[in-house]
């Protein structure tokens, strides 16, 4: 297992980690969101305790912000995983298809995505 950082909350070092992951994942969601041709609405950074990402009904974004702390390959499968939620709100075959078209091997990369821990 590899141990993200973990900050306190209202903390400068948890700030900064908030803010480099809000312009990494901006950056990425909205190239991805070119590629796919998928609209998007607002996307929030969270201390979130079991997920990297979620996904509403409406659309909006949510991502942990540990998110930073990753290699870039893996944040990219997160936010193309969430990012297709929005055409597929499930994990059907129809859904990996959807990921698969832009991450190869979608779902050894959620294997790997397991090594790392809150």
């Amino acid at each position: 297992m590899i141990q993200l950082p973990r900050t306190r909350r209202g903390t400068k070092p948890h700030k900064d980690a908030v803010e480099r992951t809000r312009a990494l994942v901006t950056e990425r969601v909205s190239y991805w969101s070119g590629v796919y041709g998928i609209p998007y609405g607002t996307i929030s950074i969270r201390k979130q305790k079991t997920r990297w990402g979620s996904c509403s009904q409406a659309g909006n974004l949510s991502f942990n912000y540990r998110l930073g702390f990753l290699p870039l390959h893996l944040a990219d499968y997160v936010i193309v995983h969430e990012l297709c939620h929005i055409r597929q709100h499930n994990h059907s075959p129809a859904f990996w298809a959807l990921v698969a078209q832009a991450i190869p091997h979608p779902k050894k990369l959620r294997t790997h995505l397991h090594a790392y821990r809150f």
